[in-house]
């Protein structure tokens, strides 16, 4: 079987999605071919929180013009799709314990505030501070309180030694199943398909795309390539004979029934900003500490142990997450994860939610999935050109792919159509690794830069 398409895009998770989305509806291309092996959103795309964020850090302001393009995207699909993505915005709050951490995040907020995020506001009482639920759209920058008393009355689950929070509002969270379906019926509709096969290698003629072959021995000529393969970008490098600067980290989740309902369900995520050192027993903690592979487990761990408020009221569940212990990963098909990582995030979250020790010994209640972050060295993502005439990548989306694909392809898909690019763009691109100034920020550069 030999076929044509006018672009072939490697990939049927969110990012690929988007990008034919784009391409065939924006750009009017009409000739478009997604090649997956998997069913759409099959690999990590659907393994995440679905949860979406302008909050990022710098350098620059890259990162949250992307996102603030993307979030405007998602905005307009609600609308468009009568509000069938279930977007909301009710904002991402992180609590601390330490007194220090105030300033560090009146900084940050005022840092973000000149990047784009949107205006910082300081509270010492409830009196001109917006509770969620808000609708979407009605705010967006960071709102700061530093009195205890006050953050209980918003919040009465959280701990007693809570002093600040910091709530980040232009923030929230979609149903991404129903966003995949809406973008590859969109695409379809506009004379995309969808082939359910394999990439098995690609021809490279002269320094440009020419053949995609696929396992099924179907091959389909091309002059451009959209490469969305998310952790499999290493595999598709392979086959193009090019170097990718990524790699992969597996990161878990655990969805667990609110049975108890402890946790406050007013935000689309809670986040502890501070270490912790986890609460055991004295005889677990004398076990533990007895053992080289478990002394840790008694030891302070990382900052960040969130959770995301799910289901309906009646059936409230949790979506929470901790990476405690990141390493690279080589991708296998299916993951396994830590043993104990379900009782080691419960345990997590109840530092901030102190309810949530009814769930101490629970953690088989969990169900325990997750996924791929592909990533780079400083943790943005690659879009642009590659360097071979008429290759494209759309990768690199660490952990933030769900809530960047939109503002990601709309830059894809002004590359591959020659329109005008935002500044922004270059930031992006694979060659910014060829320039001096950018290798001086990258050895100063911390590859958890904008992760949760």
């Amino acid at each position: 079987m030999s076929n044509t398409a006018d672009i072939v895009i490697l990939g049927a998770g969110i990012a690929g999605l988007a990008a034919a989305y784009h391409l065939a509806v924006k750009h009017n291309i009409k000739n478009i071919v997604i090649v997956d092996e998997r069913a759409p959103l099959g690999l990590t795309s659907s393994r995440g929180t679905m949860a979406y964020r302008n909050w990022f850090p710098g350098p620059g302001d890259a990162m949250v013009r992307l996102m603030n393009r993307s979030i405007d995207l998602l905005e307009q699909i609600d609308v468009q799709t009568n509000h069938a993505i279930h977007l909301s915005q009710n904002g991402y709050v992180y609590f601390t314990a330490r007194e220090s951490q105030i300033q560090v995040w009146r900084d940050l907020a005022q840092d973000a505030e000149l990047r784009g995020v949107g205006e910082f506001r300081e509270h010492y009482d409830a009196q001109h501070y917006l509770p969620s639920p808000i609708s979407v759209g009605a705010l967006d920058g960071t709102d700061l309180i530093t009195d205890g008393q006050t953050i209980r009355q918003i919040y009465p689950a959280v701990a007693d030694d809570v002093v600040a929070m910091l709530h980040v509002r232009r923030a929230g969270a979609f149903d991404v199943f129903a966003l995949g379906d809406w973008l590859l019926a969109q695409a379809k509709a506009n004379g995309a398909q969808l082939i359910q096969d394999r990439v098995a290698n690609i021809t490279v003629r002269s320094n440009r795309i020419e053949t995609i072959h696929l396992a099924s021995g179907a091959e389909i000529s091309t002059r451009i390539l959209s490469v969305a393969a998310g952790p499999l970008l290493p595999n598709i490098a392979q086959l193009l004979n090019i170097e990718l600067p990524v790699y992969n980290e597996l990161h878990g989740k655990i969805t667990l029934r609110d049975t108890a309902r402890v946790f406050p369900r007013n935000g689309d995520l809670f986040l502890w900003s501070d270490p912790l050192t986890l609460e055991w027993s004295a005889e677990e903690r004398a076990n533990f500490a007895a053992r080289g592979d478990t002394r840790w487990l008694i030891e302070q761990l990382p900052p960040s142990v969130h959770f995301l408020p799910k289901g309906a009221d009646a059936d409230p569940k949790i979506m929470a997450l901790w990476t405690f212990d990141s390493h690279r990963a080589e991708f296998v098909e299916t993951p396994t994860f830590q043993p104990h990582y379900a009782e080691l995030v419960l345990r997590g979250l109840a530092r901030m939610i102190p309810d949530a020790r009814v769930y101490f010994g629970r953690g088989g209640d969990a169900f325990v999935d997750g996924g791929y972050y592909c990533k780079t060295q400083e943790n943005r993502p690659l879009i642009g050109p590659l360097p071979i005439q008429g290759a494209y990548i759309i990768g690199a989306l660490s952990g933030f792919g769900v809530m960047a694909a939109q503002g990601a392809a709309d830059l894809l898909g002004a590359h591959i159509v020659g329109s005008t690019l935002p500044d922004y763009a270059k930031w992006f691109l694979l060659s910014r690794y060829a320039d001096p100034e950018y290798q001086t920020l990258l050895r100063n550069w911390d590859a958890r830069s904008g992760q949760l």
